[in-house]
């Protein structure tokens, strides 16, 4: 199964060496990362607390690549903002999170950021459907979210099959990007089912040569696209 869109590495810095965030980022960017993946978190809708706008406005000060900002927080409604202004230029927010989805998508959009949706791995597919036309990402989760280096789970495998299936009948072209468990072994089977979009922590930054770990990750997820 082809590749929809050309595949993109988000690399998480969830699992980089917070004391050298800038030359980790350097880094990965030379080594071809396409987006920086910053998970933030709230401690209320995950049980763990990360980082907020002022460190989105840090990295946007020496990230060349797009920030992709993925909110695991509970009042996405509300906060969305923050991280638009602060400079993100992707923004996702939880389904099961948002109460008026639709305006908080739109007002992504209109503070020139790119919207996203993030389904949990308890969300049915069919969630998306009111929201799927609005979006230009699709966010799935392959491990509960929260925490990094977790194990994925293989029903996401058919969830996102689901997912391009239900974008194709609705004509619409979004990113389809998976989060958790992604290394060079799960790699495949998410590409070959229809994502396009890896986000993967410590199957690179943990690694003893992360810029070797995205390189082997990315051939290995290309290898089952015919």
């Amino acid at each position: 199964m082809p590749v929809p869109n050309p595949l993109f590495i988000s690399p998480s810095i969830l699992s980089a060496d917070f004391t050298r965030l800038a030359e980790q980022i350097a880094m990965i960017e030379a080594a071809g990362a396409d987006l920086i993946h910053v998970d933030v978190m709230d401690g209320h809708f995950v049980p763990n607390l990360t980082v907020g706008p002022p460190v989105i406005k840090a990295l946007r000060r020496v990230a060349t690549r797009p920030l992709d900002v993925h909110l695991m927080v509970a009042d996405p409604d509300r906060t969305a903002q923050w991280y638009v202004d602060a400079g993100a230029d992707i923004v996702t927010i939880h389904i099961e999170a948002a109460t008026h989805v639709h305006r908080t998508v739109e007002a992504i959009r209109a503070g020139g950021a790119i919207p996203g949706i993030t389904l949990n791995p308890g969300t049915p597919a069919s969630a998306l459907s009111e929201i799927l036309p609005f979006v230009d990402l699709v966010l799935v989760m392959s491990v509960n979210p929260g925490f990094g280096g977790q194990s994925f789970i293989e029903s996401s495998i058919a969830k996102i099959a689901e997912i391009r299936a239900l974008c194709d009948r609705a004509g619409v072209r979004p990113r389809i990007e998976v989060d958790g468990g992604i290394d060079p072994a799960t790699a495949p089977g998410v590409v070959a089912a229809g994502a396009d979009t890896l986000v993967a922590g410590s199957a690179i930054f943990c690694r003893d040569d992360p810029a070797a770990a995205l390189a082997e990750l990315r051939a290995s997820a290309l290898a089952r696209v015919v």
